[in-house]
């Protein structure tokens, strides 16, 4: 796929390569560091951010980074995709305050920024989707559509929960991320997780859509290209017009999801209104942390985001579009 992308969301050959030889470096060490956490029950939950693509999960993720109430997968620690027990602990080093001699890494310790360009973030510290992450656990990692079933066979699920519970040792809190390429295995997750919080995260679909347009116009040169994750439903969706394939792409992810999400406990899901939370995102950290079991806490965070999209290309057009999955 890298090779239909624009210049600028083309992948760094040399970078690439790097990281694989150090990964394959540290590996020996975090088996040994995976082994010690594959006996023991998760002491703190799993934050896992679902919903479609372009919905809102980037900014509802440097909030949540910035709020300081959760590890998650920042642009530093993603690095170490395949040692990141190690990578969290190389981190802890780099930017934690306690660690800090004389601001000899100043420049690491800044906190994530609310920029984003179709999910990429910029900084050491800001969110990163940890893709890499996920699919070293799937028997066929470049496979996006998996039944709960196949998971359920053929998933390192003690190795993952290991590395998970790794992580969040070493940083003493839960860890967030996204699982959007889990978007509909949501039964699968809540199956093998004994501590887990599904935040859905819902948009106005015709922003939704629009912003998906807009971002394959952006990475891939062309409303017509697929754009994020293949879907159950791609066969059906592959030949129609861009507006009709993007608004079946966000109706198929959103019911999925709200399938998936049906079997869930109330203690153990959020639904986020995208609109609703730039709004009042205080009202939804009280929510967190409460599912969270985290007391005393006052909000740090900021009061309110500018909605990004409110003049939208085609809305009609989109609207009809949509008014076809119903």
């Amino acid at each position: 796929m890298s090779e239909k992308r624009e210049q600028n969301f083309r992948r760094n050959g040399a970078l690439e390569a790097l990281l694989s030889q150090i990964n394959t470096d540290l590996q020996p060490s975090e088996y040994r560091l995976v082994s010690q956490y594959q006996e023991k029950a998760m002491q703190r939950p799993l934050i896992l951010v679902m919903g479609p693509l372009r919905s809102g999960t980037t900014l509802f993720m440097q909030w949540l980074a910035n709020t300081g109430i959760s590890s998650y997968p920042t642009n530093l620690l993603s690095r170490f995709y395949q040692a990141p027990i190690i990578g969290a602990k190389i981190q802890l080093l780099l930017t934690d305050p306690r660690f800090n001699f004389r601001d000899e890494l100043e420049e690491f310790t800044k906190l994530s920024e609310y920029k984003s360009e179709n999910g990429k973030t910029q900084g050491v510290l800001a969110p990163n989707e940890f893709w890499y992450f996920w699919r070293r656990f799937l028997s066929d990692p470049s496979r996006d559509v998996w039944t709960n079933e196949e998971l359920r066979q053929s998933l390192d699920v003690t190795a993952m929960k290991a590395e998970l519970n790794g992580i969040m040792d070493v940083f003493q809190k839960p860890f967030a991320a996204k699982g959007m390429l889990f978007n509909y295995n949501i039964p699968f997750l809540d199956s093998i997780f004994e501590k887990v919080l599904f935040v859905q995260i819902k948009r106005d679909p015709i922003a939704n859509v629009a912003s998906v347009l807009e971002a394959r116009k952006r990475q891939l040169g062309s409303e017509a290209a697929w754009y994020s994750f293949k879907i159950p439903e791609y066969k059906q969706l592959k030949y129609l017009d861009p507006i009709t394939q993007a608004s079946g792409q966000v109706h198929y992810i959103n019911k999925a999801v709200d399938k998936g999400a049906d079997s869930v406990d109330e203690s153990r899901k959020i639904i986020v209104q995208y609109e609703a939370f730039c709004a009042d995102p205080e009202y939804y950290y009280n929510q967190l942390i409460q599912k969270l079991g985290i007391l005393g806490t006052a909000y740090p965070g900021t009061k309110e985001f500018t909605l990004s999209r409110t003049d939208i290309k085609n809305a009609r057009k989109i609207e009809k579009a949509l008014q076809r999955y119903l």
